[in-house]
C-alpha cells in the first residue's frame, strides 16, 4: 500500500498519513458494511484518495497534479518495465545515493518492508531510541533536500545495488530468527525476501552479488525445516537432521554459486554462500570442512571487515585450532566493545567456556545471552544450556 501510494503522491510522509488513514477508515466501516471484494485494492484507492485530499489541503495540488499527471504515465510504464512488483520498486528509491547507507537500509527496511523499529535496532546493534532517531533524520532528509521518489532509470541501479542488497539480507535475518516472539521463524518475511531476492535476480541477472544474496537465502531455507524440533525447541546445528533439509534448493544454490564464482571475484554474499554451502553439503556436522570455512571467512573479513563476521570466523576457528584459540578472538572481540548488546557474543562465549571447563563463567556468559534475547525458542535453549551447568 505504501509503494502504491508514494508512487501518487511523491511524498513518504504523506503517503504514510493515507495509508494510515485508510486503515483505520477499514477499522470503522467493515465491521458495519461487510469487506470488500478486494480488500487490498479498497485500501489502495482509499489511501491515494486521501493522498490527493491532504495534497488538496496543503494547496499544492494545482502545482503538483498536472505534474504527476504529465510525468506519471511515461515514467510508470518504464516503471512497470523495470520493476514487477511494487515493493522492489520502493526498494530502490529509498536506496537514494544522497541518503547514507545506514540510513538508506534502515529506512527501507522499517517503511517497504514493515520491519518494527526494535527490530531494525537489533540488526544495526543500537538502542530502539538511536535508530528511531536515525530513521526521523533520513525522512527530514528526504523532505528537505527535496529528495525526488521517482523510479531511478536502469543506469542508475548499479549505485543503488548493495543496499538493496542489504535491505533484502536483513529482511531475511530478521525473520529467520526473529528478534522477539515465540516463534524462532517468521515466515512471512523469509517467504517476502526470497520472492525480493529472485525478482532482483530476475532483473539483473548479470550480478555476481545478486545471485550470491540468492544462493544464501536458498541454502537458509532448505535447513528452515530441521532447525526446530516437533515441539519448537531450537536445535543447533550439530543437532540437526540432515536428511531433512532441501536438497533441491542447495542444488539451486549451489548452481547459483558456481556461476558466480566463474564470472569473478567473490563479493560478500557470495562468499557467505558459499560458506552456507560447506556446512549444507557435508554429510555431517563432524564432516564439515572447518579450514575451508576458516579460509572463506578470513577472505570475507578482508571484503567485508565486520565484528560480526570475526565473531562467525572465531566459531570456525574453534574447530580448526580449538575453543581456545576461538575464545581468544570472542574475547578480543569483546573488549572492542561493538558487539557488546549482542546475543550471539555471550552465547558463543559460553559455548566456548563450556568446551574449556568453565562453568562458572560459561553459566555467566549463558545469562548474558538470556538477557539480551527476546524470543522464546532461544530463550528456553539459553535457559537449557545454563540449566545444565547450573
Amino acid at each position: 500500500m505504501l509503494a502504491a501510494t508514494v508512487r501518487v503522491t511523491r511524498d513518504l510522509d504523506l503517503a504514510e498519513e493515507a495509508v494510515q488513514d485508510a486503515y483505520e477508515r477499514a477499522l470503522r466501516t467493515w465491521p458495519r458494511d461487510g469487506v470488500p471484494d478486494r480488500p487490498a485494492a479498497w485500501l489502495v484507492t482509499v489511501a491515494k484518495r486521501t493522498a490527493l485530499n491532504l495534497l488538496r489541503r496543503r494547496r499544492t495540488l494545482e502545482a503538483k497534479l498536472p505534474l504527476l499527471v504529465e510525468r506519471g504515465g511515461e515514467e510508470d510504464e518504464e516503471g512497470d518495465e523495470l520493476f514487477p512488483d511494487d515493493r522492489l520498486r520502493l526498494i530502490f528509491i529509498c536506496c537514494h545515493p544522497a541518503l547514507g547507507r545506514r540510513a538508506q537500509v534502515a529506512l527501507t527496511l522499517r517503511l517497504v518492508c514493515g520491519v518494527v523499529t526494535p527490530d531494525v535496532a537489533q540488526a544495526f546493534l543500537v538502542s530502539e531510541p538511536t535508530m528511531a532517531a536515525r530513521l526521523t533524520r533520513a525522512k527530514r532528509k528526504i523532505a528537505t533536500a527535496r529528495i525526488p521518489f521517482a523510479v531511478p532509470a536502469a543506469e542508475e541501479l548499479p549505485a543503488r545495488l548493495d543496499a538493496a542488497l542489504a535491505v533484502i539480507h536483513l529482511l531475511y535475518a530478521t525473520g529467520h530468527t526473529a528478534p522477539s516472539g515465540e516463534s524462532l521463524v517468521r515466515d512471512e518475511l523469509t517467504g517476502r525476501a526470497l520472492d525480493l531476492a529472485r525478482m532482483l535476480v530476475a532483473l539483473l541477472p548479470g550480478e555476481r552479488e545478486a545471485a550470491g544474496l540468492l544462493a544464501l537465502l536458498l541454502v537458509h531455507e532448505a535447513r528452515r525445516p530441521s532447525r526446530t524440533d516437533a515441539e519448537g525447541r531450537f536445535l543447533r546445528l550439530a543437532e540437526q537432521d540432515r536428511r531433512a533439509w532441501d536438497q533441491a534448493l542447495i542444488a539451486q544454490a549451489d548452481a547459483l554459486i558456481v556461476g558466480a564464482l566463474e564470472a569473478g571475484p567473490p563479493g560478500r554474499f557470495v562468499l557467505q554462500a558459499a560458506i552456507a554451502a560447506l556446512h549444507a553439503e557435508a554429510p555431517s556436522y563432524d564432516a564439515t570442512d572447518w579450514p575451508q570455512i576458516l579460509a572463506l571467512y578470513g577472505e570475507l573479513l578482508r571484503v567485508w571487515p565486520s565484528p560480526v563476521v570475526a565473531l562467525n570466523r572465531a566459531v570456525a576457528l574453534a574447530e580448526v585450532q580449538g575453543p581456545a584459540a576461538g575464545l581468544a578472538a570472542v574475547e578480543a572481540l569483546e573488549e572492542d566493545g561493538r558487539l557488546a548488546g549482542y546475543r550471539y557474543l555471550h552465547s558463543t562465549k559460553a559455548d566456548l567456556l563450556q568446551r574449556l571447563d568453565r562453568p562458572t563463567e560459561a553459566a555467566a556468559a549463558y545469562r548474558e545471552a538470556l538477557e539480551l534475547s527476546g524470543n522464546a525458542a532461544e530463550q528456553e535453549f539459553l535457559g537449557e544450556r545454563l540449566r545444565a551447568l547450573t
